[in-house]
């Protein structure tokens, strides 16, 4: 058992009306088996279909989930960013919308967090398309040469993090490709653990090609100049 007694988990949506039923019961099945207290919290990134009217249907029939709507769509990195602001729990976790890793998960890494500020998934035995795994596997490449964080796969869809460190991440675009650099530069520890991946059954993947290899190209060079800016310091006391 962790020394750290709540969890909040971050679900960014966007036009994901056809996964949010069975995300409502997995979610469910996990906070009913969770190690810890734990919350969900929906955050509806401007959606154009009817995610949001069930969001609000499944807030209402279980306590334990919650939900923020955007006025318009801002991207994913906003969204996690927002539920980064919003929590009150000791740790916050982030998982997608599309089940194609599973909240069960979570208590895997749940395993690690007392030692370490930050543990996410990486994602065994992928079942996306070759193309898809290609262009992952090109953009971590260059992640890492530019990063330094060790990360075999920062786009796995799962990851706990200490309350106290995913608050002093600063806002930027891209922010969620960066997560385990974001907490290195904190002088944080990061842990990898392997997970479950699935197939999509259901909706529409939200990325191209330019979100998953030319987009994180340039996201580099802007962590790099957030890194030389970056401020980082501890208070020891105060009255």
């Amino acid at each position: 058992m962790t020394a750290y007694k709540s969890l909040t988990i971050i679900v960014p949506v966007y036009n994901e009306q056809d996964n949010l039923e069975r995300l409502h019961k997995e979610l469910q099945s996990f906070v009913n088996q969770s190690k810890i207290e734990t919350d969900v919290l929906f955050v509806n990134d401007g959606s154009k279909d009817k995610s949001q009217v069930i969001i609000e249907k499944l807030c209402n029939e279980t306590t334990a989930f919650n939900y923020i709507l955007f006025d318009r769509n801002y991207g994913l990195s906003a969204a996690i960013k927002a539920g980064f602001d919003t929590v009150k729990s000791s740790i916050v976790g982030y998982i997608d919308a599309d089940l194609q890793t599973t909240p069960m998960d979570f208590n895997l890494l749940l395993d690690h967090i007392d030692e370490y500020d930050l543990v996410t998934g990486v994602r065994a035995s992928r079942k996306d398309s070759f193309v898809k795994n290609a262009t992952s596997k090109i953009a971590n490449a260059i992640r890492r040469a530019f990063t330094k964080d060790g990360m075999d796969d920062t786009g796995c869809p799962l990851k706990l993090i200490k309350t106290e460190y995913a608050q002093r991440i600063p806002m930027f675009k891209g922010l969620h490709r960066f997560l385990p650099a974001m907490i290195l530069l904190q002088n944080g520890k990061v842990k990898q653990v392997p997970v479950q991946h699935f197939e999509r059954i259901a909706g529409k993947a939200n990325f191209g090609l330019w979100n998953r290899l030319l987009g994180p190209l340039l996201d580099c060079f802007a962590y790099l100049w957030m890194k030389r800016k970056y401020i980082n310091y501890k208070i020891e006391n105060k009255e």
